[in-house]
């Protein structure tokens, strides 16, 4: 997907998926059905979803990247808590003076987890790989890049074809991981690294554990492994938690259920934001969504205040429009459409439909879906609900097929607007002129590429190309004594590398 991260919430799209097998399951610290939280040194965390394998470069959604971006595999730069862009395998880089050029000066001593040394010759060989080999659309935010080269081992130039605002931002997502050049031949199964962790042991359909890397160029991880355990089931992730099955629940799936936390002395909650938009899609490529009307109507019935209520205790926030507040051309669109059942009856024209709405069995989906029908019903639009199996059966019959004419998915990738200008995307959205307005404020100056981007994130509410929901919220419970957990989820990852217990 483009970019479609679910993190559901677990991650440009998506959450992860059911998994293939991958690394040796016994040896020290293997992990049995509680996670292995009872090992000493040892962490484990809860999530819902699992990945169809560890490539993150063929295989979409979210629940890749959150667990080896950063961990396992590192890029030259990275997102820090507050969004900003910092150094990880570059110690500096220099932007020339037509922010064409960028001379990115590489750490010494670093090497992947096979031994292999890190060097110029491997960002050359992973940054032209997104062109070659990556089968993600979302390789196309490095179109931009005209070459590669390799000054000294320790001096990596990248030249731009033109001024480009996006393309570090794109850097610090799973596109500027680095791969060693002797450690791609297997990479659905054996991840090769230069991060803070290894592959340990994959436990098809349970656990994924990783472990510190003992031969790490930085800070070695305060834990010994850290073991993500996987679970189809909010309350049996909420139970795992109450009896010590494991240490953290990386996503609260059931916000309601956050009162049985309560009690200081054993658990803490944190609460943050994230980049993910939960958007109501709409097929714009078939009846009756090729209709604008139809869309704009459907924006009015949605009384979006109510949903987040019923939908997800209240948790989360109401935006209006493909971005979140922590990026700097944010604007309150919550108003374009209030809710109004009678405006959406007229825009239909006493015309009703009944339409197909094919959501992911994921829990926030499931949930708002509910509600979603209910409120289209009041105004004429008789949505059949079907939940899919996620990730694999949703996306072949929602993403790749376009089957659907109503979806609800949780996209979290960070400034992921400009999925809507690939109208090959499963939106299906066309219009020229936001594609050109993505042109503009990329490659303008910084406040070009912020009034650029307000109007087409003006453009797309306008069009009602689809309908956003709510903002999800950054929801973690964990026991008492865990530390380093990230407040706001707003890169790709779930950074493991500060979580320490005491």
């Amino acid at each position: 997907m483009r970019r479609i991260g679910i993190w559901v919430a677990a991650g440009a799209l998506l959450l992860g998926a059911a998994a293939c097998g991958g690394g040796p399951e016994g040896g020290p610290g293997g992990t049995g059905s509680t996670g292995g939280a009872a090992r000493a040194g040892a962490l484990s965390v809860g999530a819902v979803a699992e990945p169809a394998n560890l490539d993150f470069t063929s295989t979409e959604g979210a629940a890749i990247p959150q667990a080896l971006l950063v961990n396992v595999y590192e890029g030259l730069v990275k997102l820090d808590q507050d969004g900003q862009i910092v150094p990880l395998l570059a110690e500096k880089w220099d932007v020339s003076a037509d922010r064409r050029t960028y001379t990115f000066t590489l750490r010494k001593g670093v090497t992947f987890s096979s031994g292999a040394p890190f060097t110029a010759d491997d960002v050359v060989f992973s940054l032209d790989r997104v062109r070659t080999d990556w089968k993600l659309k979302i390789k196309s935010q490095l179109d931009v890049v005209d070459k590669v080269e390799k000054k000294d081992d320790a001096t990596a130039v990248v030249t731009l074809k033109r001024p480009s605002n996006g393309f570090l931002y794109a850097m610090a997502t799973r596109l500027g991981a680095m791969f060693s050049r002797t450690g791609v031949a297997d990479l659905p199964n054996k991840p090769v690294g230069t991060g803070p962790y290894v592959l340990g042991a994959w436990r098809r359909g349970d656990s994924l554990r990783l472990d510190a890397n003992p031969s790490y160029w930085g800070t070695k991880p305060a834990l010994s492994s850290i073991t993500l355990k996987y679970f189809k089931d909010a309350t049996a992730m909420n139970n795992a938690l109450l009896t010590g099955g494991i240490d953290v629940i990386s996503s609260v799936q059931a916000p309601e259920s956050l009162r049985q936390f309560a009690d200081p002395g054993r658990f803490q909650v944190i609460e943050g934001t994230t980049n993910g938009e939960v958007v109501l899609s709409m097929n714009n490529a078939r009846p009756p969504f090729d209709d604008k009307r139809v869309r704009q109507a459907v924006r009015h019935a949605i009384d979006h205040k109510a949903l987040l209520e019923t939908a997800w205790a209240g948790r989360g926030q109401l935006i209006g429009s493909m971005v979140p507040p922590t990026d700097p051309w944010y604007e309150d669109r919550t108003g374009d459409y209030p809710y109004d059942p009678a405006k959406a009856k007229e825009l239909l024209g006493g015309r009703t439909y009944t339409v197909k709405m094919r959501i992911p069995n994921l829990p926030y989906a499931v949930a708002s879906a509910q509600v979603v029908k209910s409120q289209l019903a009041q105004v004429g639009i008789t949505a059949d609900i079907e939940p899919l199996e996620f990730p694999a059966r949703w996306l072949d019959q929602v993403f790749t097929k376009g089957d659907y004419d109503l979806s609800i998915i949780n996209h979290v990738e960070p400034r992921d607007m400009g999925i809507f200008a690939d109208k090959s995307y499963y939106f299906h959205y066309d219009n020229p002129e936001f594609g050109k307005l993505l042109a503009a404020a990329d490659e303008g100056t910084e406040q070009q590429q912020t009034d650029a981007l307000k109007r087409a994130a003006k453009l797309l509410s306008d069009d009602a190309a689809a309908d956003w929901l709510f903002l999800f919220p950054n929801l973690i419970v964990a026991k008492k004594g865990v530390t380093g957990l990230p407040k706001n989820g707003i890169a790709e990852s779930f950074d493991f590398t500060a979580l320490a217990k005491q």
